[in-house]
């Protein structure tokens, strides 16, 4: 037998938890990481799949030939009837992007990395959630200099840690050091990549 057909997983986990530090963990093993939210901003951007159709909706938002994303969020972040149409917009070209990478990536595993777990991605691939407890997220989150307030209203406006384990097909620890998320990163890689391609006789 000659190949094996790579596999998927979707990388997913609260504010603070790290997931995209455990990606680079991932990726640093040769897994092919595509990350969701790089595909969001390019999807806005100018020549982007949505960017013609979300700065004719909100042209408050466009400044200096770019749609300012901060002012997007503030608009529709608290709209629920705006946010639904600004992801009816931007999914499908995000999922698109995705896709294109997907289907040219060349690693044993591949993680898209998403801020939220969706059914709208991924092909039914497992959910890998990394985790950590509530207390250390916000010791980290105040270490990056965000105030207890903004903190607390991001992570309301996520899924509850309970919500994201929950979800999870597997799940990375990451409430200790540097080295143990290693480890946990190097569990999750020989879980879910396939296995060494060989050439042999069928």
């Amino acid at each position: 037998m000659i190949g094996v057909a790579p596999r998927g997983v979707l990388l997913a986990g609260g504010i603070g938890t790290g997931k995209s530090t455990a990606a680079g963990f991932l990726a640093g093993l040769g897994a092919a990481v595509i990350s969701a939210d790089e595909a969001a901003h390019r999807a806005i951007a100018p020549g982007g799949g949505a960017f013609e159709t979300v700065s004719g909706r909100w042209p408050s938002t466009l400044v200096g030939g770019l749609i300012d994303r901060a002012e997007l969020a503030r608009i529709v972040f608290d709209d629920s009837a705006q946010l639904a149409e600004l992801e009816a917009i931007t999914h499908p070209v995000i999922g698109i992007d995705i896709a294109d990478q997907v289907s040219a990536a060349d690693a044993r595993l591949i993680v898209v990395e998403m801020p939220l777990l969706t059914a709208s991605i991924g092909r039914g691939w497992p959910r890998v959630v990394v985790d950590a407890p509530d207390d250390v997220r916000i010791s980290r989150l105040m270490g990056r200099g965000m105030d207890l307030d903004d903190i607390a209203a991001r992570m309301a406006a996520q899924p509850t840690r309970e919500e994201w384990l929950a979800a999870a097909d597997h799940v990375i620890d990451n409430g200790g050091t540097l080295d143990a998320l290693a480890f946990e990163c190097g569990a999750a890689f020989e879980r879910f990549a396939a296995p060494e391609t060989v050439a042999g006789s069928l």
